[in-house]
């Protein structure tokens, strides 16, 4: 068995809800070529077709032709450019005849010397190239030859008709150099260890790893790079399936406290409390996480759902679920003013359910506690003290949840809200804080396709809430083009006048913040602001123009991100108090934030955010019972990719019809993050949203595998492509999922 080492797929954590990444002008990464594994499996990203055989009299122009023919005429004349000013430069201009027509070919600068050796007069060689017009006349610039020899009928038909792969390559490392070398190890290919077992590549037709790796690099016909990819990409879906299945497995062998609610405890009281009925989703997705605190070991669940599907309410049943059956539920929210909105629903919504220990508490109450970076010490050290003696039930925090300080009396669930803006240290710290693991539910508001979830989340299992509570309305979105339609702008502040002499209030959203640090940050990182010659709209500087010129005489606040908490959070109660009539902020307040009389949002340069992320702020307005009001604002044209998406958003209220556009507009790898760690992408054939289908299957195949053989006793090739798969970051990121 040949030591080909299996080129191993990536796993960082996803990025989501970031705009598409700017074409950034540094060096491509490293290829990463280290063994003949790797080379093997560096696949060509396309192939260059010589063309068909043509006639010199037949040429179709701006298209790629092979001819067989012969040298009729070659001559060297030198000129003055602006490049060679002494009349240095050189262009070789040679005539070819295949007895139907005549073609000039042209050489120029150190082009020439080859051609110029060996394209003689009476030399009979092919000529691959693109047909263009010079001085009316056909010619190749530049043409790929080769030189005819020994048996010219068989040269002809093989180099003529040959498709030429094309790798991705560098500067210092050019696609034949790749092609070259490819060349030299591709019969260690017959070697390589094949980790399909036989029965499944059998039964799915598929072809062997050593003749895919053939086709793939020396494909005679265009079905035999079907045929490769078809191989390669079950290669890729598979193994990494198997990774994730064995994490479940594994994660099923772990021992859990079961957290069973009581038929007259606190879930079943806030229940009796509500003012309205869950909707058909709330409750089956209720059940399915219920099912799984029941069992001996930890649950393991992702719950995606569109804006304002309701997360937040089956989040707290979950929470009260535990806390019923003795247990904490501890919940992990990425920024403070976050944490400080989840704290403040959560109480609303329990009411005297919240007040345990407290004067004028209810009988089964609990105590829920807000834990966060910036508190004061005596409000923290109380929350600790609740915490460590079991008094509090519920904790909600940000980062500060994970310092070794906090110690819980029996914690029973870890609900991660927004888990892309966590690194897995992080979570993993939190669920280490129990003295059994704890059950784990992962909570999104992005819409994710179906597959990703499958690829990024495979060792979760996945609920979807996709369907609105009563009574929320609908949200009209329109792109406001700026630059084509500057009265479309003033228009925009006269609807947001109108809503809130309506008694609603507005948001208006911008790319930055506007102090000199942020505009330091600004221009460093973003080369597209540079090439556009404007740095993105501000908060600071909009409000104020808002203030003083077409919001005059209404009351305008700011929030952002580098504001103390406390400000932070007056600004928000104020806000929500209604004591604010617009709020001028960056995308602090893209998730979370509840305020159901704004029923407006204005988006400054909506081109500079993603797809994902417009969905996500667009769903602050239309949550209570007046309908919403989104205004994209931009000012690129009207046929730029940026309008393009942002028609897209304007279109559609379907997060996950958005979330693949969202998709398709990137590449692979940045969805899957690597940009983040500035590799290439490892689905090298895999596409996520394409392959779907693959994914599905894959994902079956490997579940029924490891349930019957979870060491893979039985199919060491596919362990030895898994020990590669899993090197030891890799088993970190699945170990702390």
């Amino acid at each position: 068995m040949c030591p080909i080492r299996w080129p191993a797929p990536r796993l960082p954590p996803p990025c989501w809800g970031a705009p598409p990444p700017p074409r950034a002008r540094r060096p491509p990464p490293p290829l990463g070529l280290h063994t003949v594994g790797d080379l093997l499996h560096h696949y060509p990203r396309r192939y260059e077709e010589r063309g068909q055989l043509t006639h010199l009299a037949d040429l179709p122009m701006d298209e790629h032709v092979t001819v067989v023919a012969q040298v009729a005429d070659a001559r060297l004349h030198t000129f003055a450019s602006s490049r060679a000013p002494r009349g240095k430069g050189q262009r070789l201009e040679v005539t070819i005849t295949d007895g139907s027509g005549r073609l000039q070919l042209v050489f120029f600068g150190a082009g020439v010397h080859k051609p110029h050796k060996e394209l003689l007069p009476g030399t009979r060689a092919m000529f691959a190239g693109k047909v263009s017009v010079f001085n009316r006349r056909l010619q190749l610039a530049h043409p790929a030859y080769e030189l005819l020899r020994g048996d010219a009928e068989e040269t002809v038909e093989t180099w003529a008709g040959a498709l030429i792969p094309i790798y991705p390559a560098t500067a210092k490392l050019e696609s034949w150099k790749i092609g070259k070398a490819l060349q030299t190890v591709l019969p260690s290919a017959q070697e390589a260890a094949d980790p399909l077992p036989g029965p499944l590549r059998e039964g799915r037709g598929l072809v062997t790893l050593p003749e895919a790796l053939l086709k793939i690099h020396r494909p005679h016909t265009k079905a035999d790079i079907e045929e490769a990819r078809a191989r390669l990409k079950w290669d890729e879906a598979f193994v990494l399936q198997v990774a994730l299945a064995r994490r479940r497995h594994a994660d099923a062998q772990l021992p859990a406290v079961p957290r069973r609610p009581r038929t007259d405890g606190i879930l079943a009281a806030f229940d009796d409390r509500l003012p309205f009925t869950l909707t058909e989703g709330q409750r089956k997705v209720s059940e399915e996480i219920f099912a799984d605190l029941a069992t001996d070991h930890p649950m393991h669940r992702l719950l995606q759902g569109e804006v304002g599907s309701g997360k937040t309410m089956v989040a707290l049943r979950a929470m009260l679920a535990v806390v019923d059956a003795g247990g904490q539920a501890a919940m992990l929210a990425p920024t403070e003013v976050l944490a400080q909105q989840h704290h403040r629903s959560v109480t609303e919504m329990m009411g005297d359910l919240a007040q345990g220990g407290m004067l004028g508490g209810a009988d089964d109450a609990t105590k829920v506690v807000l834990l966060t970076g910036s508190m004061g010490a005596a409000a923290r050290r109380q929350a600790l003290l609740d915490l460590a003696t079991g008094e509090a039930g519920i904790v909600i925090g940000t980062h500060a949840l994970i310092e070794d300080k906090v110690q819980f009396h029996d914690l029973g669930l870890v609900v991660v809200d927004e888990q892309h803006r966590f690194g897995v240290e992080q979570r993993d710290a939190l669920r280490g804080k129990g003295k059994q693991p704890p059950h784990l539910l992962v909570m999104t508001a992005t819409p994710i396709p179906r597959t990703v979830a499958m690829t990024v989340f495979g060792d979760l299992e996945t609920s979807v809430l996709d369907q609105l509570p009563a009574g929320r309305s609908p949200i009209a979105s329109h792109v406001v083009p700026a630059a084509d339609k500057p009265h479309f702008l003033a228009r925009a502040w006269e609807r947001v006048r109108e809503e809130v002499e309506k008694g609603h209030q507005a948001y208006v959203v911008c790319p930055r913040i506007g102090d000199e640090e942020d505009g330091a940050k600004a221009k460093k990182k973003s080369p597209e602001d540079e090439a556009e010659k404007r740095p993105p709209l501000a908060v600071l500087d909009t409000a104020e123009q808002l203030a003083r010129g077409p919001l005059a005489g209404l009351r305008v606040d700011v929030l952002h991100g580098r504001m103390p908490p406390d400000d932070k959070d007056a600004v928000m109660r104020r806000f929500a108090a209604g004591e604010v009539d617009v709020l001028v902020a960056t995308t602090v307040i893209e998730v979370g934030v509840n305020v159901p009389n704004a029923t407006a949002m204005v988006i400054m340069d909506a081109d500079r955010f993603g797809v994902s992320q417009l969905h996500q702020l667009r769903g602050r307005v239309g949550r209570g019972s007046a309908p919403g009001l989104c205004l994209l604002v931009t000012e690129m044209p009207e046929a730029s990719p940026a309008r393009q998406r942002l028609n897209a958003v304007a279109s559609t209220l379907d997060g996950f019809e958005l979330s693949r556009i969202d998709l398709e507009q990137r590449r692979e790898g940045d969805v899957l993050g690597q940009a983040q760690s500035g590799t290439r992408s490892s689905l090298r054939m895999l596409a996520v949203i394409d392959d779907e289908e693959v994914i599905a299957e894959a994902r079956e195949e490997a579940a029924r595998i490891v349930a019957s053989d979870p060491d893979l006793e039985r199919l060491p090739a596919l362990r030895t492509a898994l020990d590669a798969l899993l090197d030891e970051e890799r088993e970190q990121y699945l170990e702390k999922g």
